[in-house]
C-alpha cells in the first residue's frame, strides 16, 4: 500500500454490460475495469494484476508547472557552472557537466557520447518543455497547439531519461578519484543532484488520466463493452497513451479516437522481436566484458581495466560498497534481466499457468531496473573528462564502452517490445497471438 490511498476498479468477475464510462483496460493482464470517482490523492488499480490505471493528484497543472519550471532552472544552472574539479601533486583540472560527453567525442565515441547526452540532458528539456506547454494552455482552459501530439510523446520519453542513474555514476566516479587526489565539488553538481530530483517528482505528477480528459474529454467506451473480462475477447483494446478503450477490427489493429496512437490486440510479432533482441544483447555482452571499458595510463604505465576488474579493484581497495554498486548494475542487472526476458517469452508461449501475476511483478522488476546498468558508462565519461593530468595521469575510454551501452539499450528496448498480456492467455491463445 503506498501512501495515497488505493481503490480497486471493480472487484474481479463482475460483469456489468451496461457500463461504458470511464473504462480503462489494463496494459499489462488485459481486464477491462470501470474506474471509480478518485478524489486526490487517490489511485486506482487493477483488480487482476495491481497494475496503477489512474491517479489522481492535487491542483495537477499548478503542481506540473512549478516542477517542471523549477527543474529547466536547475538543469540551466547544472549545465552553466563548474561540475567538479580534482588536483594531483600540483596538475589539477575542471570540467562542466557537457564536457562529460564532449570527452567522449574527442576519443572517437560518438555514439556513446550522442547517448549520454540524449538519456541526461536533451531528452528530459524537451520532457519539461512539454510539460511546461501542455499545462500552461491547460490552466488557461485553452490547449496551445500540438497539445495532443505533445502529450503522446511524453510517455515514450519517460523510459530515456536517466539524470538519476548519472547522480549515481558521478558519485562512485568521484569516490574512486578521491583515493587518488583531491575533489572539489562545483555549483553544477549540486543543482544536477537538484534537477533529477526535481525531475524525478515532475515525471510522478503528472496526471494522465486528468490531463487527457482535460485536453479532449473522454467518448463512452463501445458499445457492449463489459468489465470484469479481457479486452480482447471483446475486440476492444485500451490505449496505452490515454487510457481510452477502442474497439479494434477483425485483425486486432486500430487507432485510439482520443489520442491517435496506434492499437493492437498484442503487440505485432513482440516474441519474435524480443528473442531478436536478447539474442543480439547476450552476443554483445561478450566483448563488453572481455574488452577493457576504460584505461588508465599513470606516469606512462597503462593499464586497462574491464568491467569485473574494476569491480574487483574497488572491492581490493576497499570501497566495497561502490564495488557492489558497479557489480549489481552492470553483472547482475544485464545478465538477470536476459535471464528474465528470455524465461517470461518462454512462459509466454505456453500460456497462461500458475501465478501469472507474479510472472507479471517479474516483468516490472525487469522493465524498472535496465536503466541502471547505464551506471558504468556514466562513471566512464566522468573519469574521461575529469582525469587528465597531462602525463601524470589520464583515462581514455575503451572499445568495451559502446559494446556495454549497447546492451543496456538492447535489453530496455526488449523489454518494451515484450507484451505482459501474453501472460496472462491460455495456451492456444497465446501461441496464436505470439505469430500475429
Amino acid at each position: 500500500m503506498s501512501a495515497e490511498r488505493e481503490s480497486t476498479a471493480r472487484p474481479r468477475g463482475v460483469q456489468t454490460p451496461g457500463t461504458r464510462r470511464r473504462l480503462r483496460a489494463c496494459h499489462e493482464c488485459d481486464w477491462v475495469s470501470a474506474l471509480p470517482a478518485l478524489s486526490p490523492g487517490e489511485s486506482a488499480r487493477c483488480p487482476r494484476c495491481g497494475h496503477v490505471l489512474a491517479q489522481r493528484h492535487h491542483h495537477p497543472a499548478e503542481r506540473s508547472l512549478a516542477l517542471a519550471i523549477a527543474t529547466l532552472i536547475a538543469l540551466a544552472i547544472a549545465a552553466s557552472f563548474e561540475f567538479v574539479s580534482f588536483e594531483i601533486s600540483g596538475v589539477s583540472n575542471r570540467i562542466e557537466l557537457l564536457d562529460t560527453a564532449t570527452s567522449l567525442i574527442g576519443f572517437d565515441e560518438l555514439l556513446v557520447a550522442i547517448c549520454e547526452i540524449l538519456t541526461i540532458a536533451v531528452l528530459p528539456a524537451l520532457y519539461l518543455l512539454g510539460v511546461v506547454w501542455l499545462n500552461f494552455g491547460l490552466l488557461q482552459r485553452a490547449p496551445l497547439p500540438a497539445s495532443r501530439g505533445i502529450a503522446r510523446a511524453l510517455s515514450h520519453m519517460h523510459p530515456w531519461m536517466m539524470a538519476d542513474v548519472f547522480v549515481i555514476g558521478a558519485l562512485v566516479s568521484l569516490i574512486k578519484v578521491a583515493s587518488l587526489a583531491e575533489v572539489s565539488l562545483g555549483i553544477a553538481f549540486w543543482a544536477f543532484c537538484a534537477f533529477a530530483l526535481l525531475l524525478l517528482l515532475t515525471t510522478q505528477s503528472l496526471d494522465t488520466d486528468w490531463m487527457w480528459f482535460s485536453l479532449a474529454g473522454e467518448p463512452l467506451a463501445p458499445e457492449g463493452s463489459r468489465t470484469g473480462a479481457p479486452a480482447a475477447q471483446q475486440g476492444l483494446s485500451g490505449c496505452p497513451t490515454c487510457g481510452l478503450v477502442n474497439r479494434i477490427d477483425a485483425r486486432g489493429r486500430g487507432h485510439c479516437r482520443r489520442c491517435g496512437e496506434p492499437l493492437h490486440d498484442r503487440l505485432p510479432h513482440s516474441l519474435q522481436r524480443t528473442w531478436a533482441l536478447l539474442f543480439a544483447a547476450a552476443l554483445l555482452y561478450i566483448p563488453a566484458n572481455l574488452y577493457p571499458i576504460m584505461t588508465t595510463t599513470y606516469l606512462g604505465d597503462s593499464d586497462p581495466s574491464t568491467i569485473i576488474g574494476g569491480v574487483i579493484e574497488l572491492w581490493e581497495a576497499g570501497s566495497i560498497p561502490v564495488a557492489m554498486v558497479i557489480f549489481i548494475a552492470s553483472i547482475l542487472v544485464p545478465v538477470g534481466k536476459l535471464v528474465a526476458l528470455s524465461w517470461l517469452c518462454i512462459i509466454a508461449r505456453r500460456g497462461t499457468g500458475h501465478h501469472p501475476d507474479t510472472r507479471t511483478r517479474l516483468y516490472r522488476l525487469t522493465e524498472f531496473i535496465g536503466r541502471w546498468s547505464m551506471v558504468d558508462i556514466f562513471v566512464v565519461s566522468i573519469l574521461v573528462a575529469l582525469i587528465r593530468a597531462e602525463a601524470l595521469m589520464s583515462i581514455t575510454p575503451g572499445p568495451a564502452a559502446l559494446a556495454f551501452a549497447s546492451v543496456v539499450i538492447l535489453t530496455m528496448l526488449a523489454a518494451i517490445t515484450f507484451d505482459p498480456r501474453l501472460l496472462w492467455q491460455p495456451s492456444s491463445t497465446a501461441k496464436e497471438l505470439s505469430h500475429a
